[in-house]
């Protein structure tokens, strides 16, 4: 969505809102992709002396799959967006600050910028999720998987000896 300001551009006090919904479905991380509903995005647009200030928010709920047991879950995603507009900038070093493009803001590009950026790189259904068994794989948030204790490695020539003793 292009937000056209113009008419706020040199009006200290003034202000514009915004809502609209911003297709993230074609987003892949790492081979899934979460956003089977679009993200609802709303907030405003205000001037404070010759500043323009964006604050606003994206909410969706994403479709993820657990990194420890593969179970499917659903989780909401709320990200709060507050940054600087400008015309142009003075110094070229301000990362902060987003350029208008003939007085317009490009809002899908700042949100899925800010979104992507607020993404975890881990998703768990829950934080003492256990994951699954390496041997077996069972799912131990259902029990325990019934495979014995993994013996220690350090002990293995002591295993041997006493396989050897038992015969």
């Amino acid at each position: 969505m292009r937000l056209d300001l113009r008419p706020i551009l040199h009006v200290p006090g003034a202000s514009v809102p915004f809502a609209f919904q911003l297709d993230l479905s074609g987003l892949d991380f790492y081979g899934v992709r979460p956003f089977q509903e679009p993200v609802q995005v709303s907030g405003q647009v205000r001037n404070r002396a010759d500043a323009l200030v964006l604050s606003g928010e994206a909410v969706s709920t994403l479709d993820l799959r657990c990194d420890r047991c593969l179970k499917p879950f659903r989780r909401e995603l709320r990200v709060p967006v507050e940054c600087l507009l400008a015309e142009e900038l003075e110094d070229g070093e301000n990362d902060e600050i987003v350029l208008l493009d003939h007085g317009e803001a490009d809002l899908d590009e700042v949100f899925a910028s800010a979104i992507i950026l607020d993404m975890d790189t881990t998703h768990l259904c829950a934080e003492d999720c256990r994951g699954l068994c390496a041997r077996c794989g069972a799912d131990l948030n259902q029990g325990p998987c019934g495979c014995g204790p993994e013996p220690d490695p350090r002990f293995a020539a002591l295993a041997q000896l006493l396989d050897k003793e038992s015969k």
